[in-house]
């Protein structure tokens, strides 16, 4: 087992890590920005070091200052929490040759599964299921419109280096696909410094899910069940749940072993989550994240498994502590993100929190590194906490949510709570009746 980690992230996820390196009984080291002197996992660490000022670029995106971190205070491995360096194949490969551990997968599996189109296409060879669609990147406007042909409109035409909606545009018609293309493809370069495209099938009305998996490293690999992240705003995910209201029990077996075998045969170690569109029975692939995700904890809740343990217990060469039969599913959770912005426009909402309280009870879990008087920074995502409920089945949760939604108190800024009480009593949400374009639909109807 690992003597000291070094978390190089900052917020709840920071704090996540932190919390489960004291239970297991490893020292920890923290990197912040002058920005986050004050916060809650700089207070709480063993040690900590500032690497720079506000900029992400400037300190948490810094590798040469995380290092040298890790070499000051004898760091032996590294966690990186999601966001910033979390799917950097060279931060992993740098961490390597210093024989530092990155606790995450190998920074080759973190390159195939970060090129989307390369990503499609080990998918495919593994046998997980792919979203009909060209075999590699688009260049021509002709190669374009006779893949459109062959697998119907509407299209997606997406960045191959792409995320969080951008380099994404449909074409519904091949009038449609010319402007789509080059649109696309400007975007993808402006942003990602990659203008590659690829093309898929765009699917109306579906649902996203995605699944847990975890890896050894060498041959085995499991699976935790699957999330549904269909409450998305501008294909940011705002709502999660475990497990997901649309699909039954064989759907979830049959998926979650497709993931589990793929996991197996690619070698992977860590955690990782495969994610898929779902429609009409059938599942997509979209994509692969190479790391934990924020909405792990209602897999947690569930399945009853620390999976920060797990991460550890992996990279520390101690393998996997379950197997596939051990693991078991009990009710069910969800996730709010509870962001500092308006909960209509979605403007970010930094400044100073006045008073700050937290719901309790049975099946009530908060993660957020805030407090009363703690400044929210300008500079950063605005997640300042998640609220994670769960219960013994779907309805005894959503009761659950609704009095802790009522029970939160976050004075001083604007938070999106407003929000979330709106969706725990609307019967869509009730009924689990969504898809990826239900949230949008609501706030367009909302105003």
């Amino acid at each position: 087992m690992f003597q000291k980690i070094l978390i190089a992230n900052r917020g709840e996820i920071a704090l996540r890590v932190l919390r489960a390196c004291k239970e297991l009984g490893i020292q920890t080291v923290v990197v912040h920005s002058t920005a986050d002197a004050d916060a809650m996992h700089v207070r709480l660490a063993d040690e900590s070091v500032c690497i720079g000022p506000p900029p992400s670029r400037d300190s948490y995106l810094n590798i040469h200052q995380i290092v040298a971190a890790c070499e000051i205070t004898g760091a032996d491995a590294v966690h990186p929490g999601y966001g910033f360096l979390s799917e950097n194949a060279k931060f992993a490969d740098i961490l390597a040759a210093h024989n530092i551990t990155f606790i995450g997968p190998s920074g080759d599996h973190i390159r195939v599964m970060g090129d989307k189109i390369e990503a499609k296409r080990t998918a495919k060879r593994l046998g997980i299921p792919v979203v009909p669609g060209s075999d590699g990147a688009v260049t021509e406007e002709r190669e374009a419109k006779r893949i459109a042909a062959e697998i119907g409109y509407p299209v997606i035409i997406k960045a191959s280096a792409g995320g969080g909606g951008r380099g994404m545009k449909v074409a519904r018609s091949e009038a449609d696909l010319e402007v789509a293309l080059q649109t696309a493809r400007s975007e993808a370069g402006a942003a990602f410094g990659d203008d590659a495209v690829y093309i898929e099938k765009y699917l109306e009305k579906p649902r996203h899910i995605e699944v847990q998996v975890f890896g050894d490293g060498a041959g085995r690999g499991v699976h935790f069940g699957e999330r549904d992240c269909s409450l998305q705003r501008r294909h940011q995910k705002v709502w999660e749940e475990a497990p997901s209201p649309a699909l039954n029990a064989e759907e979830r077996a049959h998926i979650g072993g497709v993931c589990a075998r793929a996991i197996a045969d690619l070698g992977y170690s860590g955690a990782g989550t495969i994610e898929f569109l779902y429609e009409n029975g059938e599942f997509y692939f979209i994509e692969m994240n190479t790391r934990l995700q924020v909405e792990h904890p209602v897999t947690e809740a569930i399945t009853g498994i620390d999976l920060v343990h797990e991460q550890i217990r992996v990279a520390s060469g101690g393998g996997l502590s379950v197997r596939q039969e051990d693991i078991r599913f009990q009710g069910h959770a969800i996730e709010c993100r509870i962001n500092a912005e308006d909960p209509r426009t979605f403007t970010p909402s930094p400044g100073t929190i006045t008073h700050f309280h937290t719901p309790g009870g049975l099946g009530i879990r908060v993660d957020s590194g805030v407090y009363s008087g703690y400044k929210i920074p300008p500079y950063y995502d605005s997640l300042i906490g998640k609220l994670i409920v769960h219960g013994r089945n779907r309805v005894e949760c959503m009761m659950r949510l609704r009095r802790a939604l009522d029970e939160f108190v976050v004075d001083g800024i604007k938070t999106t709570l407003p929000l979330f009480r709106d969706l725990v009593g609307n019967a869509d949400i009730a009924n689990g009746e969504y898809d990826i374009h239900w949230l949008e639909k609501y706030l367009a109807e909302e105003d």
